[in-house]
């Protein structure tokens, strides 16, 4: 899928990367926890040691998520304010403009940010490096349209309920919070990171005045582990 390359040799290579990011992850190695609660130095090292080589970031598929893809194939953004979470290399958020929105996207690595401005020098999409937790104060409550994908799970079950109210946030009056992430059962026991989320913790993202619209339990297939998809509307 995605670009050209994106070949059975690019997911070995991909398999490669992430075994040797598992190495260095600050919640797989003893002590790292309280070094890295965020995972900002790691993330960082994922895109610095990609030294440029797609397969090394491990959620960079070149292509929107099938999830997104598939919502967006119904309906028309046009003239609305959206903002996509964790950009990464850019392809959710470019996809997000192609259906009309006025995007911003941001990530917490800079290195990122950079790099999705390079694969998309003509975009009209606004690529910025921010921290979720300390977005700038002019984009609270200022997005129609605000896109996770995926930095929940990636994140620990200690910075959920902060990242949910920032989330939250985010959304203006009578606007959406589409969430797409991978899904477990209730206490199920999970490896991790990434940690796949259980039904409470969706239904913990109706908060700061967002109402659950929508929470789709997407089962398993051949190319796809099993995912929630969810809506969150501010009444305006």
């Amino acid at each position: 899928m995605g670009e050209a390359g994106v070949t059975e040799e690019f997911f070995a290579r991909r398999s490669a990367a992430r075994a040797r990011l598992d190495e260095i992850d600050p919640h797989k190695t003893p002590g790292g926890v309280a070094a890295d609660p965020q995972r900002k130095d790691w993330f960082e090292a994922v895109y610095r040691l990609a030294e440029g080589d797609a397969a090394g970031v491990p959620w960079a598929h070149l292509a929107p998520h099938p999830l997104l893809a598939d919502w967006l194939a119904t309906r028309r953004l046009d003239g609305l304010r959206a903002l996509d979470i964790g950009c990464g290399l850019g392809d959710n958020a470019e996809a997000l403009a192609a259906a009309g929105a006025r995007v911003t996207a941001f990530d917490l690595v800079e290195q990122a940010v950079a790099w999705a401005r390079r694969r998309f020098p003509q975009s009209a999409v606004d690529y910025r490096a921010a921290d979720l937790f300390a977005t700038p104060q002019e984009w609270r409550g200022g997005f129609d349209i605000v896109h996770e994908c995926y930095t929940l799970q990636a994140l620990p079950d200690t910075l959920l309920d902060a990242a949910a109210q920032a989330l939250a946030g985010l959304v203006a009056p009578g606007g959406l919070l589409l969430v797409i992430a991978r899904a477990r059962d209730e206490g199920q026991e999970v490896g991790g990171p990434p940690w796949p989320l259980p039904p409470s913790r969706m239904e913990a993202l109706a908060v700061g005045g967002l109402r659950c619209e929508a929470l789709e339990d997407i089962s398993a297939t051949n190319a796809m582990v099993r995912h929630w998809r969810a809506a969150f509307r501010r009444d305006g």
